[in-house]
């Protein structure tokens, strides 16, 4: 089946809050449809982020999401590349490749400079995809975090 990645709307919510809920029951241990529903539909109502969704004829396959960013020193736009998940049963047929192949495009297609991603020190698949497409590690900084409440 041909897979095609194309930027979400407000009407890809059905497809897309089952896959945000899994994303996130990966990283916190379990489901939590409503505060996924709800999360990924502000975003897109507000558009605040940029949704990228991967699908086939059988259905949605995977997503993307980018939050716009800047960059003072050099006055331009940089897009953080966020989230990124395929389902399971989608691994291995290149959509997280679509996936990321399109990010490309919305960063460039808005004039930024770069896109960032951050991933997990043991995500060596992912890293080693990462790098295939020519995204290079950058260890020039050290990030923090100060919670602000809600961890």
């Amino acid at each position: 089946m041909d897979t095609t990645v194309r930027r979400a709307g407000p009407g890809d919510l059905d497809a897309l809050a089952p896959l945000f809920d899994s994303y996130r029951a990966f990283y916190n241990g379990g489901p939590e449809p409503g505060p996924s529903r709800d999360f990924i539909a502000a975003r897109l109502e507000r558009a605040d982020s940029v949704l990228l969704l991967a699908e086939d004829a059988g259905g949605a396959l995977g997503f993307a999401q980018l939050y716009p960013m800047f960059s003072s020193v050099r006055a331009a736009r940089v897009w953080v590349l966020n989230d990124l998940f395929v389902s399971p049963l989608a691994r291995r047929r290149g959509v997280a490749r679509g996936l990321l192949q399109a990010a490309e495009a919305v960063g460039r297609a808005d004039g930024a400079i770069r896109l960032e991603l951050e991933t997990d020190a043991d995500n060596r698949a992912a890293q080693a995809l990462y790098r295939a497409m020519g995204w290079t590690p950058f260890d020039g900084t050290r990030r923090f975090r100060r919670a602000l409440g809600r961890a």
